[in-house]
């Protein structure tokens, strides 16, 4: 889940350390959603139902510029159903509601969600589904997730920040990442739904990554932001080609461009293949595309240790209580 927040909280491609949430280097100053926004007066949210010092995201969002984390027992005191990773997603949506409806009343905000229902033991309140055969189990989990989902958007729909607002419904990850390839890139493939006023109802043929959502949601919203994010705007004039992709899969690293792969495993040469009907498929050496691949791995990991992955003279101030006051 950390891979996720990194790839679409701060744009941030895939290298073979653990994620940025978790490094000491990133723990502030970090080039992130709200750090972007934050210059333009927009207030910042974390909202998840579990502990947040779970991966050490709390720290990592409250000196990334998140100002507020909305999370833990305490902030859902009315919850209709507590469970092993915490609050249930409906309490979760419906206090994000609340919050939101506040938010908009003094000013433009931003906000990060992260569900918990999709983990096992599978724990969710009864009579919310119709539960297919044992009523925990990942299926019904995935269905009620759905639920909470829709019961988020018909909350919005009746909001006076419905209108206003661009949402970004995307996985973390698949539910289990597994196989024998060197990546298995059938298991990296997710669902994302942008909605946003105006926008028309289309589906992107392109491969795309976490990493691009970043910088495409960011010039639509009709301000000047500064950013540090290295993905593409999805939206662009003149995008041309079959796009792209970003895997890691524990210490291998793959680039992937239409159906060609190039694959990073340590201690051995770069590998490239064909991706066709689910399977990785041997090719012939394409070496600018090896040389590409290199690039990004490289890029990940000297953007992390030289702490250049920021804005320009980014000077973030904490106060006592861990809550973000300023930025310059």
């Amino acid at each position: 889940t950390v891979r996720g927040i990194e790839a679409v909280f701060t744009g941030y491609p895939p290298s073979a350390s653990e994620s940025v949430v978790k490094r000491t280097k990133s723990r502030r100053g970090f080039f992130t959603f709200a750090q972007a926004l934050k210059p333009h007066g927009y207030r910042n949210y974390f909202l998840y139902g579990g502990d947040p010092n779970f991966d050490d995201m709390g720290s990592f969002m409250l000196g990334n510029g998140i100002d507020e984390l909305i999370a833990g027992k305490a902030a859902y005191p009315e919850a209709v159903f507590r469970g092993s990773w915490g609050v249930s997603d409906e309490d979760w949506v419906r206090k994000a509601h609340q919050v939101f409806t506040e938010a908009q009343t003094k000013g433009p905000f931003f906000a990060l969600m992260l569900s918990t229902s999709n983990h096992t033991p599978w724990e969710f309140p009864e009579g919310r589904i119709t539960p297919v055969g044992p009523a925990a189990s990942h299926d019904n989990a995935i269905r009620y997730a759905d639920y909470a989902i829709g019961e988020f958007f018909r909350l919005a729909k009746t909001s006076n920040y419905y209108e206003d607002t661009i949402f970004l419904v995307v996985a973390d990850h698949d539910s289990r990442v597994f196989g024998a390839d060197f990546v298995p890139i059938n298991y990296f493939r997710i669902p994302g739904v942008l909605i946003a006023p105006g926008l028309t109802p289309a589906r992107e043929k392109r491969i795309a990554s976490q990493i691009d959502l970043l910088p495409t949601i960011l010039p639509m919203l009709g301000i000047s932001v500064q950013s540090a994010a290295i993905g593409q705007d999805l939206f662009a004039d003149g995008l041309q080609g079959p796009g792209r992709a970003l895997m890691q899969y524990g210490n291998n690293h793959a680039l992937m461009v239409g159906e060609d792969v190039v694959v990073h495993v340590p201690q051995m040469p770069a590998k490239h293949f064909r991706y066709q009907n689910g399977a990785l498929l041997p090719a012939d050496d394409n070496p600018e595309m090896k040389k590409l691949a290199l690039s990004y791995l490289m890029l990940a990991n000297d953007l992390y240790e030289d702490q250049l992955y920021k804005l320009p003279e980014s000077d973030l101030t904490v106060d006592s209580k861990k809550k973000l006051v300023s930025t310059k």
